[in-house]
């Protein structure tokens, strides 16, 4: 998560090259990137302070080649490049070439090129995977003693275990726990319903472990998790801070239950959802509508929650309506004497926003439908909402859970 210093030197005054990134998969698909730059006076550059004229991206961006990484031309699009392992890094070489390229002609000649190895893992980070009772996932514990500030992880209805975020957040001094919910081991297959003693599960082995700081514990969610993320501080007494990426103010899909309590899932209508001609899926406009009273009893009582809120939204998320679901859950909180939230809204930025630097993904195949489905956003305002938003986090867990 940290920005990567790029310079160039040994070139002509004025010369111009194209820069390249190149990174591969676990799988092997092959990702890359270019941006198009003219040498100083000196015959340097430094991407730090030079623009870009052209390729991926223009204008000065440090980390421009990062996420701007996509498919390459051969490749299956709309894949993502996301780091499944944790325990190795994603590397990228970096190459110079003679003159500006076009996309996907063929670069002109190398002039030099670096391996770059981009680590989700410090020194000392340990990483113990779980079987607690029903609680399945992996604990990332920062080095040293503590105790550290602990936080459960939750990622949205691609189900499985997503650790590098985890692993990020125990880089960065958090007892993070990375959490699956469904299509993980012996949990269910599909998100059918969901048994909100799991994630209380989750959260009592977190706040009891002795490396966690007390009393209460952070959660931390994208989509479908954002959501679990306010159903978990609004019921639990353990967690006392939630921070929620484009989540919805109701329960969505899956039925979630906790004690004699249900929470009815809103439903998607697939007749509203627009397909282009080039097959891409836009679910914006399909899921019921939450401000339908019929809908009412699907909504995540709020105001109930002790908690602090940190909700994080891109304005031109293309899922779902991520910015007037977090208007709604304000609105419940104000309308009962609570400002006990904080709202991050990032005009340009699409559905998921990741840690700093995550490649930009417009539009990705998603893995439960099997199809292209639009994220929305732009690449460079989506670039600067993960990297701004990934510190403010940060501060606002430090903050509440001390």
């Amino acid at each position: 998560d940290e920005r990567v210093e790029t310079r160039v030197a040994g070139l002509g005054p004025g010369q111009a090259v194209t820069l390249r990134a190149v990174a591969a998969d676990e799988r092997g698909c092959l990702f890359q990137s270019c941006a198009h730059y003219q040498a100083d006076g000196r015959g340097e550059l430094h991407l730090g302070t030079d623009a870009s004229h052209g390729g991926d991206y223009t204008g000065v961006e440090p980390m421009g080649l990062f996420w701007s990484l996509a498919p390459a031309g051969m490749e299956r699009p709309y894949q993502r490049l996301l780091p499944r392992s944790t325990g190795a890094p994603m590397k990228v070489e970096m190459l110079v070439h003679e003159g500006h390229s076009r996309r996907g002609a063929m670069p002109g000649p190398v002039m030099a090129k670096a391996q770059v190895e981009r680590w989700f893992t410090a020194p000392g980070v340990r990483r113990i995977r779980l079987k607690e009772g029903g609680v399945r996932g992996s604990l990332f514990l920062p080095p040293g003693d503590g105790p550290f500030p602990g936080v459960i992880d939750m990622y949205g209805d691609e189900g499985g275990l997503v650790e590098f975020r985890s692993s990020l957040l125990a880089t960065r001094g958090f007892a993070a726990l990375s959490l699956p919910y469904f299509d993980f081991e012996d949990l269910p297959k599909v998100m059918k319903e969901f048994k909100l003693e799991y994630f209380e599960e989750a959260a009592r082995f977190l706040q009891r472990h002795p490396k966690v700081k007390g009393p209460g514990v952070g959660v931390i969610g994208t989509g479908k998790g954002a959501e679990l993320a306010l159903s978990m501080i609004t019921f639990l007494p353990e967690v006392v801070a939630a921070v929620c990426i484009s989540g919805c103010s109701s329960n969505t899909v899956a039925d979630l239950h906790y004690g004699d309590m249900t929470l009815p899932g809103l439903r998607f209508d697939m007749n509203k959802v627009n397909v282009s001609d080039t097959g891409v899926f836009d679910t914006f406009e399909a899921l019921d509508d939450p401000m339908n009273p019929a809908n009412s009893p699907c909504t995540i009582p709020v105001e109930k929650a002790e908690g602090h809120f940190l909700l994080v939204v891109g304005e031109d998320d293309r899922v779902w309506k991520s910015s007037l679901y977090a208007e709604l859950a304000i609105g419940r909180l104000r309308q009962h004497g609570k400002e006990n939230f904080e709202l991050l809204s990032y005009p340009g930025a699409g559905h998921r926003i990741d840690p700093p630097s995550t490649p930009f993904c417009q539009v990705a195949v998603d893995r439960v439908l099997g199809v292209p489905v639009m994220g929305g956003g732009e690449s460079k305002a989506h670039a600067r909402a993960q990297e701004h938003s990934w510190g403010k986090i940060q501060e606002f867990l430090r903050l509440h859970l001390g």
